[in-house]
């Protein structure tokens, strides 16, 4: 397993090279549809592995509130998984640049760390939002998602981890590169 990672105040910000499903942490991040009932990459992985649970829970929040929007996020419990939450957050398609796309992500991302803080989880993992079937530039994604962390680091002197889980060699280094930045 390939890793990197740099502290901020007292938490890490670490790069792990593997399968977000398997990680041992308080909250795993799911970059979710609108509609939170799974779907394919990520949240279909998610939802698999985390049994029936966590869409039944899904169906509650949409009882409630309605869809999820683009760059919010709402918490549901873990299921299966080894991580006891999991914070299903929308990031943007990518539309060319000219439609907040950026703004959007770095939302998906802060969004889904306060309700990490909320809920007084100390280890979160995320994978890379919107660079799948979404089509965000992966390089442009990482170094957002890296910002966002620093930044987020930096205003909030909670110990603990935000490790970005990456499934494959591509996109970890773009991570890295953002994370050497």
């Amino acid at each position: 397993m390939t890793s990197k990672s740099c502290k901020v105040n007292a938490t890490e910000i670490s790069l792990v090279r593997g399968d977000i499903t398997r990680q041992d942490v308080g909250a795993i991040v799911n970059a979710a549809n609108s509609s939170l009932l799974g779907g394919g990459g990520v949240d279909g992985a998610i939802h698999r592995a985390g049994g029936p649970a966590i869409l039944d829970e899904c169906k509650q929040i949409l009882a409630i509130q309605g869809k999820c929007r683009a760059g919010e996020a709402v918490i549901t419990g873990g299921g299966n998984l080894k991580a006891k939450f999991v914070i299903h957050t929308v990031g943007p398609i990518w539309r060319g640049g000219a439609s907040n796309e950026e703004k959007t992500l770095a939302s998906a991302y802060n969004q889904s760390l306060l309700l990490a803080e909320q809920y007084e989880v100390k280890t979160v993992a995320f994978p890379s939002i919107s660079t799948g079937a979404y089509g965000f530039p992966i390089d442009k994604a990482a170094r957002i998602a890296v910002a966002v962390a620093r930044e987020f680091c930096s205003g909030h002197n909670s110990r603990g981890e935000i490790r970005f889980v990456l499934f494959d060699d591509r996109t970890y280094e773009f991570f890295k590169s953002a994370l050497d930045e």
